[in-house]
């Protein structure tokens, strides 16, 4: 299994306080196998790094689809070694993708708590624009997309203005749309042979993380192309 280890700077409580699971949770995985052990600082107090984080964050989504520990365990042995946190970070958006939206309302202070940091006006205006969160009625609390939260937290730290952010959504939203309309016709005729609804609802399951794995790929190939004719035309 890969030790997916960088950067160890959160405690098992930061680990587990990011993570929204208790740190018996953490503890219980680590004894299983599924997580990687943490490195031993001063004072034997152990660091967990974002690759923990990333981990423990794609251990749960699977235990959310209903897979067993064994099943988690199988699946985690089949990963290439040496995968970053943001590879993991991957893995769990693809099998999320199949899942049911996973929005949550939380507190102010939770929400905090849930992201490892303080969060200004600014920030919370920042993870709107991402349709991380949005307000609700009550008083400092937000309705919240847990799957993109950990994304949208790190991207508060990138130097991008809020206009770019929205436009780079709104570029976003327009293609995968398209995309997502043009791949559904290049398939219907393929799965509605096949009759029932039920076949036409399990090739459809196998099909789309498949299908989400295959753009995920292509896009990041295209993006490293774009940057280095970029960077070579800078």
């Amino acid at each position: 299994m890969a030790t997916d280890i960088e950067e160890p700077t959160l405690t098992v409580d930061e680990l587990a306080a990011q993570a929204g699971v208790t740190v018996r949770t953490v503890r219980f995985y680590g004894t299983r196998g599924l997580l990687p052990p943490p490195v031993i600082g001063p004072r034997r107090v152990g660091r967990y790094s974002q690759g923990h984080l990333s981990r423990l964050a794609l251990i749960e989504e699977l235990q959310h689809q209903g897979m067993t520990l064994a099943g988690i365990e199988r699946y985690l042995q089949r990963l290439p070694d040496g995968l970053s946190a943001q590879d993991l970070a991957i893995h769990r958006a693809v099998v999320a993708s199949w899942a049911p939206d996973a929005a949550e309302e939380l507190s102010r202070a939770e929400l905090e708590r849930r992201a490892g940091r303080p969060l200004g006006e600014a920030d919370l205006d920042r993870l709107a624009a991402m349709s991380v969160l949005r307000e609700t009625a009550g008083p400092d609390t937000y309705r919240v997309d847990l799957g993109l939260l950990r994304l949208g937290v790190q991207l508060l730290d990138v130097p991008v203005s809020h206009e770019s952010i929205l436009a780079a959504r709104t570029v976003l939203m327009k293609h995968t749309r398209a995309a997502a309309h043009e791949l559904s016709e290049v398939f219907r005729d393929e799965v509605s042979g096949h009759g029932s609804v039920e076949s036409v609802k399990d090739i459809s399951a196998h099909m789309q993380p498949l299908v989400l794995q295959a753009l995920l790929t292509a896009f990041q190939r295209s993006l490293n192309a774009e940057v280095r004719e970029w960077l070579k035309d800078s």
